[in-house]
């Protein structure tokens, strides 16, 4: 067995140590996630609804209060960006609604589900079953390839994609079994897309995915998560301080000092390729 094939199953064997075992019963429903990409339906339950979500980091004169009272319906299946300056709020918005972090007060819900209540055994089920993380940084495992990259997630998946169909819808399957090294920086990005897909989440979760890129591979990666928010309904949120990057969202929720300013409806919007930054 050669060594990075040694190290891919010490790390399958930690996260599965840290992960339930398949069939473990889960209080969230596992749900087909193969679905028919519609708009957003206003009238439909909403897959997250927040109220009165509140965030404080420190106590006293020095407490930081990342999140204001925010309220927010999110519609399954829609494409949302979140917009603002650093340290507005929009980073430790989606950290709680991915499970990463805890309001300090108000409510989340996931279908009707109170995540603001689950312990942590029950937050690290729903991560794994509905949610895939994109971020500015690719971390990716240097000694893997992309193939193998992909397939980690498979490993504890119920029902992944197969590593080469998901490097396949971002673009890359003339390049599955090249490593990190010999990606460039938005090919290493892309393979991350293709990482967070394989599950088939319910939930793209993309803190400032394509920061670190030039506007050729940026938008080659934005390209990448429409498809995927397309084929598959996966409700995507980005997370940028790219203000043009909205316009390709069905909506856009302008963040300032913790509170949410605005709601906006994008009632025409743009394909990755007409962006400029």
């Amino acid at each position: 067995m050669r060594a990075p094939t040694r190290l891919k199953a010490a790390i399958v064997a930690a996260v599965r140590r840290l992960s339930p075992i398949k069939g473990t019963q889960t209080p969230i429903a596992h749900k087909s996630l193969m679905m028919s990409f519609a708009p957003p339906d206003a009238a439909a339950e909403p897959l997250f609804a927040l109220r009165g979500v509140c965030k404080t980091y420190g106590q006293g004169e020095t407490a930081v209060r990342a999140l204001v009272d925010v309220d927010l319906d999110i519609t399954k299946g829609e494409l949302m960006v979140l917009l603002g300056p650093s340290g507005s709020g929009k980073s430790t918005l989606l950290n709680i609604l991915g499970g990463l972090d805890r309001a300090t007060s108000g409510q989340v819900r996931f279908e009707g589900e109170l995540l603001t209540a689950l312990s942590e055994h029950a937050l690290t089920l729903f991560r794994r079953r509905h949610v895939g993380f994109i971020f500015q940084f690719y971390n990716l495992i240097p000694s893997l390839t992309a193939r193998e990259n992909v397939e980690l997630v498979g490993e504890i998946a119920d029902d992944p994609l197969s590593a080469v169909e998901a490097l396949e819808l971002v673009g890359l399957g003339k390049r599955i079994d090249h490593f990190p090294s010999q990606l460039s920086g938005g090919e290493q990005q892309r393979v991350a897309v293709a990482r967070a897909i394989a599950k088939r989440p319910a939930v793209l979760l993309c803190d400032e995915p394509t920061g670190a890129l030039d506007v050729k591979t940026g938008v080659r990666v934005l390209e990448a998560l429409q498809e995927v928010n397309e084929r598959y309904g996966s409700t995507t949120m980005i997370v940028t301080h790219n203000a043009d990057v909205a316009r390709m969202a069905q909506r856009v929720v302008r963040f300032g000092d913790g509170h949410v300013r605005s709601v906006e409806v994008n009632t025409e919007r743009v394909p990755p390729s007409e962006l400029v930054w």
